[in-house]
């Protein structure tokens, strides 16, 4: 068994699918660990949930699929929930609680935290998680940051972010051409070693060191599009430590890094086409509560 960890921080939800009557855990941080498992890799999750049946029910999944949630928040309160519905295969959201509980709490990270997050070879985290503030904390763990931005950023945001985030991911289908490098370029600029732009069917875009790679989509029957983005980004990021020394993506020469960029994009495209494939995030539904 390899000796590589990585830990997403950040949210967890559940997806009401309404026109099924069904609910599949979600969030991007958790889809994040549970990919990282189907991937074969140890995952571990830092998270807050409420008290109810939806964050029992998270739980109790977790468990299932093993992956570690010892460091997690509890509060007393409504867990985060979204509300779905699927037009031809392509998810629909119909609004959210906003996280629940997980917006009014602080993630107030101690030092017995960041001794534990010292273990994993990467963090990875997004924009739905409330954990702006707490970046410059989480950088002091000298662990990678990667943090998913999804389609909503501006430059005062990325600015903010990038600083921090060792990786971006931006989710580009809505732009131009000109426009998806003009904003992987700022995030480069504002400080991300490495920029991934998505183009849903249309691939991937990676900028490394003003370097520009490209990775076509694996096309396949889509059932749902729900994780894809997630699925793509966590297969990626599993690519780049496992063809690391050491398990640190960074490492190697500049021409080392642009191939492991390279078949780590093939890996996430790959990964995300089977993932479309499945109900809900990675499944796991039961009826709606």
């Amino acid at each position: 068994m390899e000796k590589y960890k990585v830990i997403g921080i950040g949210d967890n939800v559940v997806d009401k699918y309404v026109h099924q009557g069904m609910m599949y855990p979600g969030g991007n941080a958790l889809n994040f660990c549970a990919y990282a498992t189907m991937c074969e890799m140890e995952a571990s999750y830092l998270g807050k949930f409420g008290n109810d049946q939806v964050a029992h029910y998270i739980q109790r999944v977790m468990d299932e699929l093993q992956i570690e949630h010892s460091h997690c928040r509890n509060f007393e309160g409504e867990n985060g929930y979204a509300r779905v519905t699927l037009e031809n295969g392509d998810r629909v959201f119909l609004g959210s609680n906003k996280g629940g509980i997980a917006k009014e709490k602080a993630w107030d990270f101690t030092e017995d935290d960041l001794d534990y997050i010292k273990q994993f070879s990467v963090i990875h985290t997004s924009l739905n998680s409330y954990i702006e503030q707490d970046l410059a904390i989480l950088k002091t763990s000298h662990v990678p940051i990667s943090f998913d931005f999804s389609v909503r950023w501006n430059d005062e945001y990325l600015e903010q972010v990038c600083r921090y985030a060792d990786i971006s991911f931006l989710s580009c289908s809505h732009l131009t051409e000109s426009e998806r490098e003009r904003e992987m370029r700022k995030a480069q600029k504002f400080g991300s070693k490495m920029v991934i732009g998505t183009v849903g069917e249309n691939g991937s875009f990676a900028l490394y060191k003003d370097q520009w790679m490209y990775q076509p989509a694996v096309l396949t029957e889509t059932v749902d599009t729900m994780g894809a983005g997630d699925s793509y980004l966590t297969a990626f990021l599993v690519g780049m430590i496992r063809s690391s020394k050491d398990g640190n993506m960074f490492s190697g020469s500049d021409e080392e890094m642009l191939r492991k960029i390279k078949a780590s994009m093939e890996q996430g495209a790959a990964f995300a086409a089977k993932i479309c494939r499945i109900n809900g995030a990675f499944g796991h539904g039961t009826a709606i509560v």
